[in-house]
């Protein structure tokens, strides 16, 4: 088995595959990149068993096998290396050594059988999304997935895909955020949680990208294709919380604010709210927000006065100031709106511009109780 390919072109590849690996593998074996080469094309593959990534790359090569390299080893080499052809030859020792302009390289391998094989999907439903949209939507949701393993339905995106839209939902039971895209839409109804894991991996490797992902997905995994590029997962078991029930419908406070205003206001205000319940306290009436901070322990407060719009009854709500800045900070509009009901129900954030055709974007956060 021997193969010829461009240093940067296999790291860059390698480095996308690497965010799969584990730190520490109850299998030896998932330490590996299993290599598959057949002839002029190499499928490199990295599995965390819940989770199996694998890539087509184009080398120079008449041969055929397979093996499974170290992946630390391997990509800590390639690091260092500048552009430049390798060659990758398999000898007899169980050993595969790497020629470069300089020198040469053994790596110890293991037998690609032992490699776990990847789940085959049986009568998936399918949906196309471009690679963008797809990035976007798990960027807006995901930093709002909780973290509580006791809970494993809400530590995911809940994907929920009909013939009007496809809307992507995430929750911790303290704040809520819904993406919606009413221009995009698939065959029929379904729905699905997927882990962080792979999203982040998806996320980053899609955002930006002109390219189409095929989702096929049926009970238990799914399975998402771009480019040369195919990423296998299990998806988290169990019912997802009815969302919809929990976001307010009626709500006759509304405010609007410039979201960099709010968001330093909040940031700065925030450092004097108590350590543990991070309480933040807004003030509205007419058209002033009044946003304070107090940490009775230390005798520390803060207070600031924004300009704003304002429609509704003169109220005071309270705030986690941690789930106010994450929103703001998730959100690219220049205004956004806040819309309330009473200090005790939960305030809807949505951006009041620069969203896209077919886009909308609906975040909940669950107030705190003042203590007057």
């Amino acid at each position: 088995m021997k193969f010829i390919v461009s240093s940067s072109y296999l790291l860059k590849q390698l480095q996308v595959l690497g965010g799969v690996i584990n730190s520490s593998n109850t299998l030896p074996i998932l330490d590996n990149f299993l290599f598959d080469l057949r002839q002029t094309k190499l499928i490199v593959s990295a599995s965390d068993l819940e989770t199996t990534m694998n890539s087509v790359l184009e080398v120079d090569s008449e041969s055929e096998g397979l093996i499974a390299v170290p992946a630390r080893l391997l990509l800590d080499t390639l690091k260092t290396f500048p552009e430049q052809p390798l060659t990758f030859v398999v000898a007899d020792n169980n050993t595969v050594e790497i020629s470069s302009n300089h020198g040469k390289y053994a790596l110890a391998y293991a037998d690609g059988n032992e490699f776990p094989k990847a789940v085959e999907l049986t009568n998936p439903s399918t949906t196309t999304v471009l690679g963008d949209i797809l990035a976007t939507a798990i960027s807006k949701t995901i930093f709002a997935a909780g973290n509580d393993d006791l809970r494993p339905v809400m530590s995911g995106v809940f994907f929920q895909f009909s013939p009007e839209s496809l809307t992507f939902v995430s929750t911790d039971a303290h704040k809520l955020v819904k993406y919606a895209r009413t221009d995009i839409s698939a065959s029929e109804v379904a729905e699905f949680i997927m882990p962080k894991k792979p999203l982040n991996l998806l996320k980053g490797i899609l955002a930006g990208s002109e390219s189409d992902v095929k989702i096929e997905y049926n009970e238990s995994n799914a399975k998402f294709t771009f480019d040369e590029t195919e990423l296998i997962c299990r998806l988290i078991d169990g019912k997802y919380p009815n969302y919809e029930a929990v976001i307010p419908k009626e709500n006759p406070n509304k405010l609007s604010i410039s979201r960099n205003q709010f968001l330093s206001s909040v940031r700065r205000v925030s450092i004097f709210s108590n350590k543990t319940t991070h309480q933040i306290r807004l003030k509205i009436a007419g058209a002033e927000l009044n946003i304070s901070a107090e940490d009775v322990d230390y005798s520390n407060k803060a207070e600031e006065r924004l300009s704003c719009s304002y429609q509704g009854d003169d109220m005071q709500i309270g705030f986690n100031s941690r789930f106010l800045v994450e929103m703001l900070n998730n959100l690219s509009s220049e205004d956004v709106a806040l819309e309330m009901s009473l200090p005790n129900r939960a305030g809807i954030l949505t951006p009041s511009d620069g969203l896209d055709e077919g886009e909308q974007v609906t975040m909940l956060v669950m107030p705190v109780m003042l203590n007057n």
